[in-house]
């Protein structure tokens, strides 16, 4: 077995959200010894409803009162929910609390749904048909976020920790999570804008949408002008490209229900194979939508075995997720069995009496990555969120960006030539613009690289390795480097060539078949496939961090967008009812302006250096001894 990052450490697992059930999976995989305290009486409510999926992989011990409390105080790490369980117990450990809301603010305390969040935080706004209801995501979306938020924040006070500093208490809220969900929504709220519910169309470009084929659906999204005129040619449809209503991007969003009825006509002749394989064969981003009752024969998913069987504690098969988190040297401990309720009293007393005594600590607190280096070759939302919670921790981050800088530094709305989207997202990352194509511009590449500590980036599968940085390269360049690439279907991959966006990677991951209104697959308004991309890219880099301090070798870990949105979907994969329909929910502009917004901090005005004055993002954790650096709003490149 691969040494892991979290060998010898114990994870103590209270809380009953469905968040700390996924949260102490996630520490599995990652090598912990997680104990699962199991209430006296089976229950059906928060986790336990899927009672097996969450326990797969950990140990199981029913324990209330002291016996609970005396597991807490020998844990390394502690997993509550205080806003269903009651408060945490006294305990040396590093303790993360998951709530709804937090314990500030006028909602501190509430311990509200999934469902209800998303409508109180504007997200099933964002959702559906622009001229139906709302629609709450058919996944605990929130939950699973928040779980892999409480990881990252978990990997890195345990650092801390490791370096003999102390312990310390840490706090993620759904309602915080929600917040910094809606970046690609809030701009437009900023701008005097109203975000509004465009069903499975972009905001500002396409065609862009999902159709229905013989057999199924199938999701088709330009994205550029030579890629419109392919997608012409491949429907049969040429004379549209000289069409004066569709000439301009403009033209074309606005004429959106000529252009369905063009492209549907052609899907609805054709199977979905089909369809793929034509579009797909013109380099046009598509993909089926799944059903999740075929995500185990999905290609991808099968070949990087994303979708495991096991023998659940009534004798059922049970589906449970793989793990995303691949590496050169390492890979994720998968779920192997499921234990049964106190099965494993025995095997918890042997390892608790085998621990050793815990080490000193001091009052000092560094930051977890203090004096770290990040090399972000990014766009968009991916390895930019990784990245920014990496110089949250501490991290200065280097963003490499080509000739005239990333696209989304240009969209609207915006000041000065910056979007607030770019300003919010890049916030206090240092710009440095390259031509990677050049050969200056790749040796200036590689004198970044001979000294950074972690490397991330989102570009396509093979597009290092043809500028010359393939893993070797890297590896020569830097025997320490942490080298994460994030893709739609991964390096090791059924689909090497395949184009992917976040919707098609919802399509194909089974988020859109569980987000259904009146029987038609819709995605989630907000980008829940690049986020959940980018926050695992964000716990696998901290992760291989902590094995590098015990290695010193760096690694090359490969991340595919479609895993992680497998696994966000993985409270469906039993079967998911259609999507809840609301009769109203708080929009964009309500959450921004919620007091329980401005209480936790979430979003904060701050001038740059020209000054001007931006609206940016609070962290979704909090950390007592070391909290997460607030950045300043991004710069404008740096003029040569």
């Amino acid at each position: 077995m691969d040494e892991l990052p979290l060998d010898g450490v114990l994870v103590v697992e209270l809380g009953s959200r469905i968040a700390v059930g996924a949260a102490g999976g996630l520490l599995a995989q990652l090598g912990a010894h997680v104990l699962l305290v199991e209430p006296p009486a089976p229950r059906t409510d928060h986790k336990w409803a899927q009672r097996d999926l969450f326990a797969a992989g950990k140990l199981s011990r029913i324990a209330v009162g002291r016996e609970a409390a005396a597991l807490a105080q020998a844990a390394d790490l502690v997993l509550v929910s205080s806003d269903l369980d009651g408060a945490a117990p006294d305990s040396p450990a590093i303790v993360c609390d998951i709530t709804a809301c937090g314990t500030t603010g006028p909602l501190a305390g509430r311990p509200l749904g999934d469902t209800d969040l998303q409508a109180l935080c504007g997200i099933a706004d964002t959702t559906g048909a622009a001229d139906g209801p709302p629609l709450a995501i058919g996944v605990p979306f929130l939950e699973m976020s928040a779980a892999l938020y409480a990881a990252a924040a978990l990997l890195a006070a345990w650092r801390v920790r490791r370096a003999g500093g102390p312990r310390q208490d840490i706090e993620v809220a759904l309602y915080d999570v929600a917040v910094n969900a809606l970046t690609t929504f809030l701009p437009n709220h900023f701008g005097g804008r109203t975000p509004t519910r465009v069903g499975n169309w972009h905001n500002l470009i396409g065609p862009w949408n999902s159709y229905r084929a013989a057999d199924g659906w199938v999701l088709i999204c330009t994205a550029s002008e030579p890629q419109w005129r392919r997608l012409c040619s491949v429907i049969g449809r040429p004379q549209l490209v000289e069409d004066a209503r569709f000439a301009t991007l403009a033209g074309r969003v606005a004429g959106r229900p000529a252009l369905d009825e063009a492209i549907g006509a052609w899907t609805r002749g054709r199977t979905v194979e089909a369809c793929v394989a034509a579009v797909g064969a013109a380099n046009i981003p598509c993909g089926p939508i799944t059903r999740l009752a075929a995500l185990a024969d999905e290609p991808n998913l099968a070949h990087r075995a994303m979708v495991r069987s096991l023998t659940g504690s009534d004798g059922a098969t049970c589906l449970v997720p793989g793990s995303p988190f691949r590496a050169d040297s390492w890979r994720g401990r998968a779920p192997e069995a499921i234990p049964a309720r106190d099965g494993d009293r025995a095997a918890i007393d042997r390892l608790l009496a085998a621990r050793p005594p815990g080490a000193p600590s001091s009052a000092r607190a560094s930051l977890p990555l203090a004096g770290l280096r990040v090399v972000e070759i990014g766009q968009y939302t991916t390895a930019p969120l990784a990245a920014r919670y990496l110089l949250g921790f501490g991290a200065e981050v280097i963003r490499v960006e080509p000739p005239g800088g990333e696209a989304s530094r240009a969209w609207v709305p915006g000041q000065d030539g910056m979007s607030y989207f770019f300003a919010m997202f890049n916030g206090s990352k240092r710009a440095l613009e390259l031509d990677l194509a050049g050969a200056s511009g790749r040796a200036a590449l590689a004198d970044l690289l001979r000294d950074a500590d972690m490397l991330v980036d989102n570009l396509k599968p093979g597009a290092l390795a043809r500028l010359g940085f393939d893993p070797a390269k890297l590896a020569a360049l830097n025997p320490r480097l942490i080298h994460c690439a994030i893709s739609g279907f991964g390096i090791d991959s059924a689909y090497p060539e395949r184009p992917a966006f976040d919707s098609v990677v919802q399509a194909m991951s089974g988020l859109m078949d569980a987000t259904r209104g009146d029987g038609v697959p819709y995605k989630a308004g907000i980008s829940i496939a690049d986020i959940g991309g980018g926050q695992f890219a964000l716990v696998a880099l901290l992760a291989g961090l902590l094995l590098r301090d015990r290695t010193g070798a760096g690694q090359a870990i490969d991340l595919s967008m479609q895993d992680g949105a497998a696994w966000l979907a993985q409270t469906a994969w039993r079967g998911a009812p259609e999507a809840t329909a609301l009769a109203r929910a708080c929009t964009v502009g309500d959450v921004a302006d919620h007091p329980q917004t401005a209480a936790r901090g979430l979003l904060y005005r701050q001038a740059d250096r020209r000054g001007l004055t931006w609206w940016m993002l609070g962290p979704p954790v909090r950390l007592s001894a070391t909290p997460l650096v607030a950045p300043d709003p991004a710069e404008p490149l740096p003029r040569a």
